[in-house]
């Protein structure tokens, strides 16, 4: 079954599954939710350590039976463990919550370092405490995940041009992979194509923009998925919004990364894996917003995408 869905290609020859399955919010819901996604057919699962999900995923993952050489695992070093010598040991405890010995992608899941120890949050004076750990630092200790065969690729994630640029000058590895905010309000055209100059292959999170109850606050102006454009493609293939928002990030190259809880929604996801016609990408591709909705650089300490469309 899985074959049958379309899969993009990283620059280390591996295969990633252009739809995967995001597990960021409802902790408790998740090893249901991971189930449901698994036995409709995805076969590339995305969470990060701060999402608190890693045992909910690898508890699913061997309850489906699916050998885990058929499914493409994503986890992320969060900013606690910026630290060189905090690197691989934050990998370790991912790898024991998802219960595997290897990932298929871990990601440095922001460029911002937080103080270093076991608190994900670390406050002082009800701020972030913020960390003084450089990032290009973090990035040769998670180059050095690749040589112990811990983790297959590594790629980063929310990183500006300037910091990318400046990564791919300093280090040696070229990331595999950049998970950032991008959907058909926010498509980022021009960042898109730096990205494929450069062979780093793109992670739309949050495909569907706003669809999310937490970015709906102060923006209001419906939801991405009802775009009067969105919506009248989707007729054209008996496809709904969601679908058609999904197509268009996989038309560009890109692996996408929707989340439900809800099994016929979960399913229905999956089906955002279709072909669009050049005249529709076309349209699609003219209702760029310049729209961000993820943007935590109040509460992290750290200036995120100043050089990017939608900086607030």
């Amino acid at each position: 079954m899985a074959s049958l869905h379309t899969k993009q290609k990283l620059n280390t020859g591996a295969e990633i599954p252009a739809v995967g399955f995001g597990t960021w919010q409802d902790a408790g819901a998740q090893e249901d939710a991971v189930t449901e996604a698994l036995k409709a057919g995805y076969r590339h699962i995305d969470t990060a350590r701060i999402y608190g999900t890693e045992p909910a995923v690898g508890a699913a993952i061997k309850k489906s039976g699916i050998p885990r050489s058929e499914i493409f695992i994503t986890t992320k070093l969060w900013n606690n463990s910026h630290h060189p010598d905090d690197v691989e040991s934050a990998l370790d405890a991912s790898l024991k919550d998802l219960g595997t010995d290897y990932l298929d992608l871990y990601l440095m899941h922001w460029p911002s370092p937080f103080a270093r120890g076991d608190t994900l949050m670390p406050k002082k004076n009800d701020k972030i405490e913020t960390g003084d750990t450089d990032y290009v630092d973090t990035w040769n200790a998670m180059e050095k995940t690749l040589k112990s065969g811990k983790t297959k690729a590594i790629g980063i994630s929310n990183f500006s041009k300037a910091e990318l640029e400046r990564l791919l000058k300093e280090t040696t590895v070229v990331p595999a992979a950049h998970q950032i905010e991008c959907h058909p309000w926010l498509q980022q055209q021009s960042f898109a194509a730096f990205h494929k100059s450069k062979g780093i292959h793109i992670q739309q999170y949050s495909p569907f923009g706003n669809q999310n109850a937490i970015y709906s606050s102060g923006k209001d102006m419906g939801k991405l998925i009802d775009d009067p454009t969105i919506t009248e493609i989707g007729k054209k293939y008996g496809k709904n919004g969601a679908q058609v928002a999904l197509a268009w990030g996989i038309a560009h190259g890109h692996s996408v990364l929707p989340k439900s809880k809800t099994p016929e929604r979960i399913r229905s996801n999956l089906a955002g894996d279709f072909k669009l016609e050049k005249e529709d990408l076309d349209k699609l591709n003219t209702i760029d917003k310049k729209l961000r909705f993820n943007d935590p650089s109040g509460n992290f300490g750290w200036n995120f995408y100043t050089d990017l469309d939608g900086k607030n």
